[in-house]
């Protein structure tokens, strides 16, 4: 069976999984089995590259800004919306990775 969910819009978790959560959280790293998993080096993730086949769907949009912030966004010359979505990417990404590690 195969689940998709919407981040932020994750089903509640049940008492099982909490337990379960808990249980691991107050696991020593010590005792962690990694026989099946091999540590990763500092090597292994300088060597690591994103998914080459990822490509997020762009869609057109309309949207008000400040004049002063398209002039600013524009003085950097062509690719002032790649600019604009890589600062909004960039926010969101941060914003996702704290909300995990809450």
């Amino acid at each position: 069976m195969k689940m998709t969910y919407e981040i932020g819009k994750l089903p509640p978790l049940t008492d099982e999984q909490r337990k379960e959560i808990a249980a691991l959280d107050a696991m020593p790293d010590s005792k962690i089995d990694y026989t099946d998993m091999p540590r990763l080096t500092d090597e292994d993730f300088a060597r690591m590259v994103s998914n080459p086949y990822y490509k997020p769907k762009k869609v057109q949009i309309t949207a008000r800004v400040d004049s002063d912030v398209v002039a600013w966004l524009k003085k950097g010359g062509k690719g002032y919306q790649t600019r604009l979505n890589n600062i909004l990417k960039k926010l969101m990404l941060d914003e996702i990775r704290r909300n995990v590690h809450a």
